[in-house]
C-alpha cells in the first residue's frame, strides 16, 4: 500500500505512477490524503485501486483518519511505502498502530531552508526527524543530497536508501518532428535558439534567478526564445508578468501554462535550464536530457550528478553564473559537436536512469528488510 500527500502532477507522484506500471511483482493500492489529481484517473485505468481520503489543508480529518485505519485493516497489506512528509507522519503513523511491520517512508526535497518552502512543511519533516528510529523500517531517498539535508535536521542516516528516478525511455525519445508539431500547436513562429524550463511558479524554482539571467544575455546582445511551462506559469500570474516587464523580456518569454506532452516539449527547445534553489532529483532535467535536449542547471539536489559532462552546472542564486553556464549553452548550440552532446545526454540517461533500474532497487528494498 502507497500512502502519498496526493497524486497531482508532481515529481513524486510521476514517480509512483512509473513504479505501479513498471513492477508486477506487487499487488499496488494507492492512497491518496487529499484528491484524485492527474494519477488518480490513470491508475484506475490501470487497473490499480485508488483510495482519497479528501482530508483538508492541513491534512487532519477524524474521519479521514478512521478510513486509512479501517483501509489498512481490512487490506492488512505486507508493506507500507509512503511519499512526502504529510503522508509519512500519518502513514507511518496509522500502519505502525495497525500492525504493519514494514513501513518504508519516502523522502525527496534537497533544501529544507525556510524560505524555500512552507514552515509548516518544514515542521512536519522535523517531526518526522524526531520519529524516524521508531517509525520507518527504511527511509527511501531519491537524491544523495537530500539524505544529507534530511540528517543535518536530524533523521536516522543508517535507516536511508538511495535510489534515484527512473524512466520510461519509450516515451522520451529525439522526435525533431515531433518539436516542430508541438511549437505548431501552440501557435508559435520561433525563429533563433530555443530556450525552455518546465517548472510549477515556486519559491524553490526561484524564476527570479533566471529572468534576470536572460536579461542578462539580452541586454549582451544574445537574441533568444524562452518557452516556461508548468503550473502557474500563465499570463493571469501577476507577479511573474511583474518580472518580465521589468527585465524587458516580454518579447522573447511565452508561457505555455501546464503542458502534458513534455516529449514534445523538450524536443521543441535547444537547451533546457533549471535555475532552482533545492531540489531532490529533478525529473524534467532528466526528461530534457532523455530527449537529447542539454541542460543548464544549477548546482542543487543531484542536478549535477544527472548532467554529468553532457551540460552545464552553475551556482545557484547566481544571475550572473547562470548567465554564463546559458551563454555557453548557446555558444555551443552553433558548433558542430552539438549532435554528439544531444547523443550523449541520451545516453546518459538510458544508462543510469532506467525505469527497469529504479524498479528493480524498489524491489530489493522492498524484499530485504
Amino acid at each position: 500500500m502507497h500512502v502519498i500527500t496526493g497524486l497531482g502532477n508532481g515529481g513524486a507522484e510521476a514517480v509512483l505512477y512509473r513504479l505501479c506500471m513498471f513492477d508486477h511483482s506487487h499487488l499496488h493500492i494507492i492512497v491518496s490524503l487529499s484528491g484524485d489529481g492527474k494519477y488518480g484517473p490513470l491508475l484506475r485505468e490501470a487497473g490499480i485501486p485508488v483510495y482519497c481520503l479528501n482530508l483538508s489543508k492541513n491534512f487532519m480529518s477524524i474521519f479521514g483518519l478512521i478510513r486509512l485505519i479501517r483501509l489498512l485493516v481490512l487490506e492488512r497489506p505486507d508493506i507500507v511505502q509512503t511519499w512526502l512528509y504529510h503522508a509519512d507522519l500519518i502513514g507511518g503513523v496509522v500502519a505502525k498502530i495497525t500492525g504493519v511491520n514494514k513501513i518504508l517512508w519516502g523522502v525527496r526535497h534537497g533544501n529544507l531552508s525556510p524560505g524555500t518552502m512552507k514552515l509548516s512543511t518544514i515542521r512536519v519533516a522535523k517531526v518526522c526527524a524526531l520519529l524516524s528510529n521508531l517509525i520507518p523500517t527504511k527511509i527511501i531517498s531519491c537524491s544523495k543530497r537530500a539524505i544529507n539535508a534530511h540528517v543535518d535536521i536530524g533523521y536516522k542516516k543508517e535507516k536511508f536508501i538511495d535510489i534515484p528516478n527512473g524512466y520510461d525511455l519509450k516515451d522520451l525519445s529525439i522526435d525533431s518532428h515531433g518539436g516542430d508539431l508541438f511549437i505548431d500547436s501552440v501557435g508559435l513562429a520561433l525563429k533563433g535558439p530555443v530556450i525552455g524550463m518546465v517548472a510549477r511558479f515556486d519559491t524553490q524554482k526561484d524564476y527570479r534567478n533566471l529572468l534576470k539571467a536572460l536579461s542578462n544575455l539580452k541586454h549582451s546582445g544574445y537574441k533568444f526564445n524562452c518557452l516556461l511551462a508548468g503550473r502557474g506559469m500563465t499570463t493571469d500570474n501577476q507577479v511573474l508578468m511583474g518580472w518580465i516587464v521589468e527585465d524587458s523580456l516580454e518579447d522573447s518569454i511565452f508561457l505555455l501554462g501546464e503542458c502534458r506532452n513534455i516529449c514534445g516539449l523538450m524536443n521543441a527547445i535547444d537547451i533546457h535550464v533549471l535555475s532552482s534553489l533545492g531540489e531532490g532529483f529533478p525529473n524534467v532535467v532528466a526528461e530534457a536530457m532523455a530527449c537529447g535536449t542539454p541542460c543548464v542547471v544549477t548546482d542543487v539536489g543531484d542536478s549535477s550528478f544527472i548532467v554529468g559532462d553532457t551540460g552545464w552546472v552553475v551556482p545557484p542564486n547566481s544571475p550572473k553564473e547562470l548567465a554564463i553556464g546559458i551563454r555557453g549553452a548557446l555558444d555551443a548550440l552553433q558548433s558542430e559537436g552539438w549532435a554528439d552532446r544531444r547523443i550523449a545526454a541520451r545516453a546518459r540517461i538510458a544508462d543510469n536512469f532506467d525505469i527497469n533500474k529504479m524498479v528493480a532497487k524498489y524491489n530489493q528494498a522492498w524484499k530485504e528488510f
